[in-house]
């Protein structure tokens, strides 16, 4: 039993992870006897050997549930992890070796409720490099921030009783995408305190192909939007969102736009033209500071922005119709009934 004064348990949701979280748990081990802490993995129903994977580390603490949700899973844990302090990372995660110091260290103010750090790759392709300078420039927003208003998954860490207090992550989310979002935002409306911790980091495999990475920007624009209609306030400036991104989601539509006034009116400056210089003026500060860092992904950062642009403003859309279509959420809770848990069994990214 954890006796410590600020104990801690970092949960580990798993679902057919068995390939990739003997990694995760190999960088963690060495960290939680200093820190008081317990490794808690959430098994969601795998269909693999994650199970037997897990076994094999005596010290890890596992437990199972029927798959419903890397959501669910979350808030099972949170509910039998017996530290204070409670720590989530995902299975495809590798933190470095001082993660777990680095991400206690804010709740040493008593006023702090939850903590977020970065991510890092080792990835060499063009894509999965983009990907890490997209990371990075969201990462120099939260910089400038005193307190945060987003912490993601896969490097997150609360207070264990106002996470309970609170219902945890909505289970209506039945993929692991912006249900930590909606937490977040939740928690803010609420005036929780939560830090930025840039020194907590933990490395990942980003997507390595413009169509994985594609789908991914759709998947994450579609489901945001049920997390702004419970917070609509935050659609408008968060702490972690550029301001130029949600510009940028107006190219595809005002392109289309500029097309149809060129071949119907004929206006003496092609409006599609203006369009896509005014497009290309709001790449410019991302493509500066990509050039400093990796100038190849400096030269393709336009052509990669415009495609995120358009796969985020169909996601968008969609979100927006499919939130619509939904009956507003108790702001109070966030956790759903057996019945909702049972629906999005099986869902899966």
């Amino acid at each position: 039993m954890l006796i410590a004064t600020k104990s801690a348990s970092v949960i580990i949701p798993a679902f057919n992870g068995a390939a990739r979280i003997g990694n995760c748990l190999a960088a963690l081990l060495p960290q939680v006897g200093a820190c008081h802490a317990e490794i808690l993995v959430v098994d969601d129903g795998s269909t693999d050997n994650t199970v037997d994977v897990v076994k094999q580390y005596s010290s890890v603490r596992l437990i199972s549930q029927p798959n419903a949700g890397p959501a669910a899973a979350r808030n099972y844990g949170a509910k039998q992890a017996l530290g204070e302090i409670i720590l989530f990372t995902d299975d495809d995660c590798v933190p470095t070796a001082d993660w777990l110091v680095a991400m206690l260290k804010p709740f040493d103010d008593p006023g702090i409720v939850g903590a977020k750090g970065i991510y890092r790759t080792r990835q060499k392709s063009l894509v999965a490099r983009f990907v890490q300078l997209e990371y990075e420039d969201k990462y120099r927003l939260m910089a400038n921030f005193s307190h945060i208003d987003f912490i993601d998954t896969y490097s997150a860490a609360f207070r264990r009783v106002r996470f309970l207090e609170i219902g945890g992550y909505d289970t209506s989310f039945p993929v692991a995408c912006a249900e930590d979002v909606e937490l977040s935002y939740r928690m803010s409306v609420r005036g929780w305190k939560m830090k930025f911790v840039p020194n907590a980091i933990v490395y990942h495999t980003h997507p390595d192909s413009l169509a994985r990475y594609l789908k991914k920007k759709y998947k994450f624009a579609f489901w945001r939007m049920l997390a702004v209609r419970n917070s609509p306030g935050k659609a408008v400036k968060d702490s972690h969102t550029p301001q130029l991104m949600k510009l940028q989601l107006l190219f595809a539509p005002a392109l289309l736009a500029g097309l149809v006034i060129d071949f119907t009116i004929h206006p003496p400056v092609s409006t599609s033209v203006v369009v896509l210089g005014a497009f290309l003026a709001t790449t410019v500060p991302f493509v500066l500071r990509a050039a400093a860092k990796d100038p190849v992904v400096a030269v393709f950062s336009p052509l990669l922005l415009a495609a995120r642009a358009c796969a985020q403003v169909l996601g968008v859309a969609a979100g927006l119709v499919y939130a619509g279509l939904r009956p507003a959420r108790d702001s109070g809770a966030g956790d759903k009934s057996a019945s909702d848990k049972v629906r999005v069994a099986g869902l899966k990214s």
